[in-house]
This record gives structure tokens, C-alpha cells and sequence, in this order.
């Protein structure tokens, strides 16, 4: 995406310039403006360079001042939480005009903790690690689980509704909020903390601010929902001669151990390839299979780990579904495990994709989507494909890379094609080409071209309302 392609969506907007700028310090504690830092400009596959005057407030009541002050003399604020998101959405790319980057990095306490209730409140600027070491530390867990964990921030989870491994179980980040503290485009800020699970009165406003990435009003703080850490886990990796038995062995795993499964991650041969290729690990199963699934159980005290996956791994042997594993023997073993499967996203970084998808598909058409679009891949070239995800929801990153020695560079002509290929047969299989990582500015276009008409109607009729002026992250989700 380049800055003119992202250029329709701010017309009528003005720049941060030095005379707002102005008026943004008579207003605001001199604490709350700091210089750009090459961390706020860039994403992290280095496809895009941002920009845009840092301002970081230090409350809720901040924040408001400075949505009011760019409301007021329509200026563009986009929301910048722990950038660690892939689909540029916590960023505008250069070119006018000049946004507001609004940081919460500044707005990081946890303000309140209720065990007994299984309740954490947390201002949006806290990081995901910090936010469950104080959930365990109390006796509980937080159990949104990714790889960006230590620096991912709570109100950018929510605001692209994030997944990460243990959806299958617990849920999207939206299952596991209660409440929000959000400040419109106007500067008025909703307190709707609550700590309730049941709560009718009205529209769920939380459910429509989570997942629309800053751009119906700022999140600034979350009553987040606790669950009671499992006594064990128990965890193994698992050969299976394809997706279709790995979903036949997520059967058997939910039917021997019912909603214990909270991981179920599908691992094609690449991946591990990859892992030896980039020197960050090695498939622990010798010869390294085609496929396999990395499958982890929380278990309740009195179900002992080791029985709990020599059962899994005796039945699903004698139905043939896996013809080899390794099954952790101890917590470590399963953390170790788990490292391999997180260093994935490391190798393919550092190998560099021609295109990535982050996909949805029904779990009935994982399969035939998988080599529906190798085929469609391999007839644009002698691309190398590595698919693995959270086979549990469905969930699947379907990278593209070179052939081994290639340079993503030597493929940027390609990209568009290879992308259309396999968002098409998504589309075409009832699936969504934005799973978990959102829409942001990269997938606009998509939203268009796949989205069903009255939804976008509905949307833009949402957007008008509550940010009449656009200065919300104009340019993520919906153009103008």
C-alpha cells in the first residue's frame, strides 16, 4: 500500500502542524508529548513507514482534551498501541496530512483486582504479559495467549479483537472483556467498566467498539474476566497423514476430554523447514511428517497429564490417525514445545513472504481449501507455502513465500495475484480474509470486495454517527 492509495479517506482532514501542536501543549501536561520513535513509525514486517506527532496521555480525562481538540479543528488521530499488529492499522503512511499518533503507553496501571469475582480492570496501555502475571499472582489466569504477549497492549487486543491459541476454549479477546472505558470522537468519555455478566440495558456498546480498531472511539480501559488456572497441562505433538484426520483427532480429543482442550494448532512440514532453515529449532519427530498438530489440555485436578495424553494417543492410533508423537512429560517439555510452534512467525520474518493471509474457513473446508489454493499458488510460480494455525477455530496463516534462495523483493509484482488466488477460494468457501488480525489499511480493498453490501451499509451508517468528522484512524477499515 502506498501513501496515495491511502490518500482518499482524509479529505477535509488538516495536518498536525506546529500551530496545533501549540494549542495541544497549552492544553496538555508537557509529560504527554514525547519525539517519535522509530518503533512508533514502522510495522513489523517493515512493508509501510508512518508518521505522525506523538501525543501520550496520561488518563482517560486526557485523552478526552485531545479528542475535543481534534475534533474540533478536524485532525486525524490514529490509535497506537503495542504495534505489534500486521495489517497497518496503528499506522498512516507519510504523505498528508499529518495525524495525531495518539500513544497509550503512558496508560499502563492496572487499577483494580476482585479474585472472588474473576474480574481485572486494566487501562489499555498495559501489556498483555504484565496484565497475566498480575492475574497469576492472584491465584487466576488471564488466558489470552499469543506470540506478541510481551509487548502487545490490552486495548489494541481488543480493538482488532484478538485470538491467539487458546480460543478454542476461552474465546476472542471480546469473550473475555466485561466492560469498557471509551472516549468518543467528541471528547466525551463512556464509563462502562462494569463487572457484570449480565447487563441488558441498552445496545452492547462494548461489543461494537471491540474489533473496530479505534475507529468509533478509543478504548482506555478494560473490567477483563479471570478464569481459575487448570491444576495440569498436558501437551503433545502429533503426526497425522493430513487436515482432514486432524480434525477427525480434534473430534476424538474434545470427545475424551470435553472443553479441557484449550489448544489445537495445525503444523504443515514448511513450518519446521523453515525453523531449520532460519536456525530457531527442529521438529522433535524423526522423519519430520507432512502434518502434525500441537494439542494441549488444561487439566482440573486428579487427571494426571501423562494418562490424560497416552489415552488421546493410544485411541487415535488405533483409529489410524497418528502414526507418531511426542508427549510432554512435564511442564517444561509442553513450554518447549509451545516455543517451537511461537518461533514460526520468527522464521517466516526472517525469510520474508510474498504474501501472507490471516484466514478464516469453516472446519469442514480446511482441507479442500488447503489444496484448492496450492494448486492456484503453484500455478503463479515455484513459491513455497507454510500453513499452520489454530486448526481448533479454524483459523489458518497461509504464507507464500519464495523459492529457497529467492528474495521476497524479486516477487513484489506477483504479491497481488497470489493474494486475490487465495482470498477468492476463501471467499468462495464461506471463509473471511481477516481472522484475527483485523482490517487496518491493508485490507480495505478486501472488505469491499468480499463483504456482504448491506454490512457495509450498516457500518458506514455506524461510522457517520459516531464519528461525523472522520478523524477517527481515518483511512482503517472504511474508506470515507
Amino acid at each position: 500500500m502506498s501513501p496515495d492509495d491511502a490518500s482518499e479517506p482524509f479529505a477535509g482532514l488538516c495536518p498536525a502542524d506546529d500551530a496545533f501542536e501549540r494549542v495541544l501543549r497549552a492544553e496538555l501536561p508537557a509529560a504527554a508529548f514525547r519525539e517519535a520513535t522509530e518503533a512508533d513509525l514502522t510495522e513489523p514486517r517493515g512493508r509501510w513507514r508512518g508518521q505522525g506527532l506523538v501525543v501520550a496521555p496520561g488518563s482517560a480525562a486526557e485523552v478526552a482534551t485531545l479528542l475535543a481538540l481534534c475534533h474540533e479543528a478536524r485532525v486525524g488521530v490514529v490509535p497506537r498501541s503495542g504495534g505489534t499488529g500486521l495489517v497497518g492499522g496503528g499506522l498512516m503512511p507519510e504523505g498528508p496530512p499529518r495525524p495525531v499518533l495518539l500513544s497509550l503507553d503512558r496508560m499502563a496501571r492496572i487499577r483494580a483486582l476482585y479474585p472472588s469475582e474473576n474480574v481485572l480492570v486494566a487501562e489499555a496501555g498495559c501489556i498483555l504479559a504484565d496484565l497475566q502475571k498480575a492475574a497469576r499472582e492472584a491465584g487466576r489466569l488471564f488466558p489470552l495467549s499469543l506470540a506478541s504477549e510481551g509487548s502487545a497492549r490490552i486495548g489494541g487486543l481488543l480493538a482488532t479483537n484478538a485470538g491467539g491459541t487458546a480460543v478454542l476454549r476461552w474465546g476472542n479477546a471480546r469473550a473475555l472483556c466485561l466492560g469498557l472505558e471509551a472516549v468518543t470522537a467528541e471528547g466525551r468519555v463512556w464509563h462502562g467498566l462494569t463487572r457484570l455478566r449480565k447487563d441488558n440495558l441498552g445496545y452492547d456498546l462494548r461489543d461494537l467498539l471491540i474489533g473496530s480498531e479505534g475507529t468509533l472511539g478509543v478504548i482506555t480501559a478494560a473490567a477483563l474476566r479471570l478464569v481459575m488456572p487448570p491444576a495440569a497441562v498436558a501437551a503433545a505433538l502429533l503426526a497425522v497423514p493430513s487436515p482432514e484426520a486432524a480434525l477427525e483427532l480434534l473430534a476424538l480429543a474434545q470427545g475424551r476430554l470435553g472443553d479441557l482442550v484449550q489448544g489445537f494448532e495445525l503444523i504443515g512440514r514448511a513450518g519446521w523447514d523453515f525453523l531449520e532453515e532460519t536456525g530457531l529449532g527442529a521438529c522433535p519427530l524423526a522423519p519430520v511428517p507432512d502434518w502434525c498438530v500441537l494439542v494441549e489440555a488444561g487439566l482440573p485436578e486428579g487427571l494426571e497429564p501423562g494418562a490424560a495424553m497416552e489415552g488421546l494417543f493410544a485411541a487415535a492410533a488405533a483409529a489410524g490417525l497418528v502414526p507418531d508423537g511426542v508427549l510432554a512429560a512435564s511442564g517444561a517439555q509442553a513450554a518447549r514445545l509451545w516455543a517451537l510452534r511461537e518461533r514460526i512467525p520468527e522464521a517466516n520474518r526472517r525469510i520474508g513472504a510474498v504474501s501472507s493471509h490471516d484466514i478464516a474457513v469453516p472446519l469442514g473446508e480446511i482441507g479442500a481449501f488447503l489444496r484448492e489454493a496450492d494448486r492456484a499458488v503453484a500455478a503463479l510460480g515455484p513459491f513455497r507455502v507454510n500453513a499452520f494455525g489454530h486448526l481448533g477455530d479454524g483459523n489458518l496463516h497461509y504464507n507464500v513465500f519464495p523459492p529457497r534462495g529467492g528474495r521476497r523483493e524479486d516477487h513484489e509484482a506477483q504479491r497481488e495475484a497470489v493474494k486475490r488466488a487465495v482470498h477468492d477460494l476463501v471467499h468462495a468457501r464461506g471463509g473471511s480474509v481477516a481472522a484475527e488480525h483485523g482490517v487496518g489499511r491493508l485490507k480495505v480493498a478486501d472488505l469491499e470486495r468480499y463483504g456482504d453490501p448491506v454490512k457495509l451499509g450498516m457500518m458506514r451508517a455506524v461510522k457517520a454517527a459516531l464519528d461525523p468528522k472522520g478523524i477517527l484512524n481515518p483511512g482503517a477499515v472504511l474508506r470515507a
